[in-house]
């Protein structure tokens, strides 16, 4: 039986090798490094680099070949591509029509494009909603700005936000990491589906390599060649050295090679440290011995004939074949040496249809059956198609015809120089013919934002502009200025392609504003904040209306808020408004007003949000959470309830109504919004972590710990879900697992609550030196953070450090002076050093701020005590006992007056706050401690002296020990004690000898 013949694919690259010229030595170096074993290969990442002309993409069509012959799999990825996942995407095709399918990656990139589907239509009801309200010219809905940061993440380009911005208000937390995932999680079906959508290449990446690497176990090699890498490198140069040289996202299998082929040279910032993996293959201009092998090759022999073709062509690869391929049989068939080189890439065409087709398709940028009929516009012609094909400088990509660009560049010279008018109607009339093709497509769809997502209607949008400049760029421009707002808006890598549409109508209509332009876009988008450059740079020369031009500004404000730039932010979006006020406008201003504590200003905005948007659910549930953060809760919830109304699923207005009603105590009514909120959106982290403060604020630990322990599971990197059930098992007195929770969330992020609270339970463990460290800390991380600064100097307190406490604690009244806590601290210890009048002037203040404060109160009574002012005294603690009866020390201080006056109530006095010490933790030092000055005041020596060696068995603190002996001290100014029990008790207090830490 005979075996199986060569296909007419093999037939057909075996002419093709046959027929290439030159290039020996590139082919041989890539043929000896499919030769070597994969795991000795050397010799695995190509680059052919030179200018156009000469003849890279042939050596990349002849290297597949040679490929192909090596029973090596290949695909090659051209300036089709607009970023990684498309990149993949080919790749897969590709190897799918040699027979092996990326089974894995390609299941998961249909659920990413249907997920985007999904994303994109919400983007366009949205649009759609504000088209009929009217809004239109407002900025861009949630949805969308969903759709224009898709992929930020995902492909490298948007900076990340801490997962809490502050331990007192959580409704900051959706502001920051949760944002787009919440509105993206309030659409899509699973927390992977969030993460597709949010961060492709991290999900795709991955699976991709997995298929490579098993399809790379049933070939000798792959080969991936990625052609016109001047194009694409700046897209793909990321990706391509973290799969080819790092394990970040899995192993590259041995047996790949890569082979990039364009004009430039690497780019050094990002293979800098690798060219030496890279193995290096220049083209330059045929030699003169190339060439003339061409010429012999293609039957050229008259030395006079190939004279002439070397002298035109300059032996540049492209033109020596092309003006060989015409077969010339005289000089004169040549053509003079001085004339265009159009005239002698068609001198050889006789026929006068045939050079009129050639010339007409140069145009478009690409040519299929559809588009070449509208550029000949002669049904005649129409048999040419084939023809055309058959050119030697026109290539196939996949149906759509492609000139060579050196001759395409040549062509397109002469007709704009030969006849300005006809260049500008033929132009016109292709222009026109895209925008029917897009119009069609437009009819089906609601919003324009979608359109620029549709494939399909964005190539025909991009080629109608790229004529309508090269036809009348004067006329285009400015429009095109504006819509470059539509392209971003939709997404970041849309808008690179609109840009590299904008520079190659520059070059080939030789338009010096439209190529600057071009330039000034592109170095914007090379910017580390590309966003706020680009709309910068339209804001500063476009030409733009001032609808526009307020447009421009939301949308720069946004992106500054996103890079923390907050002040900018606010400038743009009150500018915005002077300019042309809307909704999305003033919502903005009022959420960086928000973010800044500014809550009036906020709470002014969001009302002119929702008198232009009265029923906008995003416009009321903001009003909502500001009325929460200024504690106006009822207030809060009528606007979260309207909110609700609206949306019944607004996930992010559940949540703020949720913790509205955390903050009146109504748990059971939190929980149910939360819940209400995790089943509208049951992958969005935040819900789970709200639910659980819920639970834990009502006792409800093992419910708490449930919650924070499934939003853990959901976002493993939410380190303020580790910080919550740290806080619950504290709770719980589980302190080796809060421990083990703190120190999770604290390798996510350093913050400063974390570790404040940290201390806490460190010091509560006895373990002084690590709670002093983290208070430290913490300090170090945000020298403003109050509480960090009031702990530590309550530690230096407990520790008798007193000049370090009075230095911290004045330093935290310096930051915040009208916070009393704060007052409280700094009296006390003022009071126990004997320093009364400052100690007074601090509580006093105290008061001011909080009236109605117990504590305060009787240490302001303590001090008039000291001080002889026994009816100040009385005053401030039948004050005290009356906000808080269970308060015995207001009710003991009350006894110590009494004693000191000789009030004949004092016995019932004794023994009520006896009885009432008694009653509390006897266990404690606190119960301990009073219980012996109590019964000094019987006096009772005998049960004063048992109760002071239990205080004592508490092992109390040096700053206690201090504290209780300075008490002591004061008591006997109104108590005679005895000397022998005084001596006998201060004894007790100094052989105590508390651990000094």
């Amino acid at each position: 039986m005979a075996g199986r013949g060569p296909s007419r694919q093999e037939l057909i690259r075996r002419r093709r090798r046959s027929e290439l010229i030159g290039r020996i030595e590139e082919q041989t170096t890539f043929q000896d490094a499919l030769r070597q074993p994969p795991e000795d290969a050397t010799q695995f990442l190509f680059h052919i680099h030179g200018p156009a002309g000469v003849g890279k993409s042939t050596l990349v069509r002849q290297l597949q070949s040679i490929a192909h012959d090596a029973e090596a799999l290949t695909a090659v990825v051209d300036e089709s591509v607009s970023d990684p996942v498309e990149a993949m995407r080919a790749i897969s095709f590709q190897f799918a029509q040699q027979g092996n399918e990326f089974k894995n990656f390609d299941k998961l990139l249909a659920t990413y494009r249907q997920r985007r589907h999904e994303v994109d239509s919400n983007a366009a009801a949205a649009g759609a909603e504000a088209s009929q309200q009217g809004l239109t010219e407002a900025s861009p809905s949630n949805s969308s700005v969903i759709a224009s940061r898709l992929g930020l993440v995902g492909l490298g380009m948007i900076p990340g936000v801490g997962p809490f911005a502050g331990a007192v208000d959580p409704a900051r937390v959706a502001l920051g990491a949760d944002r787009v995932k919440s509105m993206l999680s309030s659409r899509l079906r699973s927390h992977e589906d969030v993460e597709l959508v949010a961060s492709p290449l991290q999900s795709l990446t991955p699976l991709f390599l997995q298929d490579l690497g098993d399809i790379a176990k049933r070939r000798p090699w792959l080969a991936l060649f990625f052609d016109t890498y001047e194009r694409i490198g700046p897209l793909l140069d990321a990706w391509l050295q973290s799969i080819i040289v790092s394990d970040q996202h899995g192993q590259m299998p041995a047996n790949v090679l890569v082979v990039l082929a364009g004009q430039s040279q690497l780019d050094v910032r990002c293979w800098g440290d690798w060219l030496d993996l890279v193995t290096d293959l220049p083209l330059n201009i045929f030699t003169e011995f190339e060439a003339r092998q061409l010429l012999t090759a293609k039957g050229v022999t008259d030395e006079r004939i190939a004279e002439v073709i070397l002298q035109v062509s300059g032996r540049l690869p492209v033109l020596v074949s092309t003006l060989a391929e015409s077969q010339p049989n005289s000089v004169e068939d040549v053509g003079d040496p001085s004339g265009t080189a159009v005239e002698r890439f068609l001198k050889w065409e006789s026929d006068p249809a045939h050079r009129t087709v050639a010339m007409a398709c140069s145009l478009p940028e690409e040519v299929n059956e559809d588009i070449y009929f509208k550029a000949v516009s002669h049904e005649e012609y129409g048999h040419l198609f084939t023809w055309l094909r058959s050119l030697p400088f026109v290539t196939d990509h996949s149906g759509q015809l492609r000139y060579h660009e050196v001759v395409r560049e040549a062509m397109l010279r002469l007709q704009r120089q030969q006849s300005p008018e006809r260049w500008k109607r033929q132009h016109s009339h292709l222009a026109e013919a895209f925008q029917e093709w897009r119009s069609r497509i437009e009819e089906d769809t609601a919003s324009t934002r979608s359109l620029w997502t549709d494939e399909v209607w964005r190539g025909y949008k991009l080629q109608e502009t790229y004529h309508r400049l090269c036809a009348d760029h004067r006329a285009t421009l400015p429009k095109v200025l504006q819509e470059l707002l539509d392209a971003y808006d939709a997404k970041l890598s849309i808008l690179r392609r609109y840009v590299q549409t904008i520079a190659r109508a520059g070059r080939d209509a030789d338009a010096r504003p439209v190529r600057d332009w071009a330039k000034r876009l592109q170095a914007a988008l090379a910017d580390p904040n590309p966003g706020i450059s680009i709309l910068t740079l339209l804001l500063s020369h476009g030409d733009l209306d001032k609808s526009t031009q307020s447009r421009a500004l939301i949308m720069r404000a946004w992106e500054y808020r996103i890079v923390d730039q907050v002040q900018q932010s606010m400038t743009d979006y009150t500018t915005a408004i002077n300019l042309h006020p809307t909704a999305r406008a003033f919502r903005g201003l009022g959420e960086v007003h928000l973010l800044r504590d500014e809550l009036e200003d906020a709470l002014i905005n969001f009302n002119q949000a929702v008198e232009i948007e009265p029923d906008s659910a995003w416009s009321i549930a903001n009003r909502g959470r500001t009325r929460y953060a200024m504690k106006q809760y009822e207030e809060a919830i009528g606007d979260l309830n309207r909110a609700i109304e609206i949306d019944p699923q607004h996930a992010w207005a559940l949540n703020i109504r949720g913790l509205t009603f955390h903050a009146m105590d109504r748990y059971d009514d939190a929980v149910a919004d939360f819940t209400r909120a995790i089943t509208s959106a049951p992958e969005l982290s935040w819900s789970y972590i709200n639910r659980g403060e819920a639970h834990k604020s009502a006792s409800r630990y093992g419910q708490a710990i449930t919650d924070f322990t499934r939003a853990i599971e959901i976002d493993p990197e939410r380190a303020w879900a580790f910080t919550n059930r740290a806080l619950t098992y504290h709770s719980l007195h589980q302190h080796n697992a809060a421990l083990e929770d703190f120190a999770r969330s604290l390798e996510i992020e350093s913050h400063p609550f974390t570790l404040t609270y940290r201390s806490l339970v460190y010091r509560k463990l006895g373990r002084y030196t690590e709670a002093l460290a983290d208070l430290e800390r913490a300090i170090t991380l945000d020298p403003f953070y109050t509480w960090a600064i009031t702990s530590r100097g309550l530690f230096y307190a407990s520790l008798a450090r007193t000049e370090e406490a009075l230095a911290d604690l004045t330093r935290a009244i310096e930051l915040e002076p009208r916070t009393a806590s704060f007052l409280r601290s700094r009296g006390q210890i003022y009071r126990l050093e004997g320093r009364l009048e400052e100690a007074l002037s601090d509580f006093t203040c105290a008061l001011e701020l909080e009236p109605n404060d117990a504590f305060s109160l009787t240490n302001r009574g303590v001090i008039s005590r000291l001080q002889g002012r026994y009816e100040d005294a009385l005053s401030d603690f039948a004050r005290a006992a009356d906000l808080d009866p269970s308060d015995g020390w207001s009710q003991y201080e009350k006894a110590v007056v009494l004693h000191a006056l000789q009030d004949q109530g004092r016995e019932a006095q004794i023994a009520h706050v006896v009885e009432m010490f008694s009653t509390m933790e006897p266990q404690t030092l606190y119960s301990r401690a009073n219980l012996f000055l109590t019964h000094c005041l019987t006096p009772d020596w005998e049960k004063a002296e048992f109760f002071l060696k239990a205080a004592m068995d508490s092992n109390p603190s040096a700053g206690e020990m201090s504290e209780l002996t300075t008490v002591m001290d004061s008591l006997t100014l109104t108590v005679e004690f005895p000397a022998r029990i005084l001596e006998t008790f201060r004894g007790h207090l100094r052989n105590a000898s508390p651990e000094t830490h």
